[in-house]
């Protein structure tokens, strides 16, 4: 090769391996699929798991545990600093969150968090709320309730 011949191309395509064209080539007449069986056969399939025989690694490994993910209850985030955007004295409730696009509908639970600053005097009615964001809203004059949430075994609702 000479130094002419060098392209970012050379070497970029590889020539695909043309089985069963005699003996010279080494891959002539069962073309390196060996003698018999299921696999020197056209249309076999190997499994992708397949490992020769040997115990797969997912019959290996224990099947153990349980993950509660499926079962916990999620809640969309809203900060103080989003709930600027409203009018001084407006009640914000969930509809009124899902209207302004914070939140993705009106069946979401809804938890109010303490990051950012809050000017505006609001009535925020939400699922939850943080210790710092329930002390922003009342320290504006606002006032912060908790809707629809049952309370849990062992303790008491405010």
């Amino acid at each position: 090769m000479l130094s002419h011949e060098i392209t970012s191309v050379v070497g970029k395509h590889k020539t695909r391996k043309r089985v069963g064209r005699g003996r010279g080539t080494g891959v002539g007449k069962t073309c390196g699929r060996g003698h018999k069986g299921a696999h020197s056969r056209a249309g076999s399939t190997r499994l992708s798991l397949y490992e020769g025989g040997q115990m797969p690694l997912f019959r290996r490994l224990p099947k153990r545990g349980f993950n509660n993910k499926q079962f916990a209850t999620r809640f969309e985030i809203v900060n103080v600093s989003q709930l600027e955007r409203f009018e001084d004295g407006a009640e914000v409730g969930v509809e009124q969150l899902s209207q302004a696009g914070l939140v993705p509908g009106v069946q979401s639970r809804v938890k109010i968090l303490g990051d950012g600053e809050l000017t505006k005097r609001l009535e925020v009615a939400a699922h939850k709320f943080s210790k710092a964001a329930e002390e922003k809203i009342i320290g504006c004059g606002g006032t912060a309730t908790r809707v629809g949430v049952a309370a849990k075994k062992g303790r008491k609702q405010a």
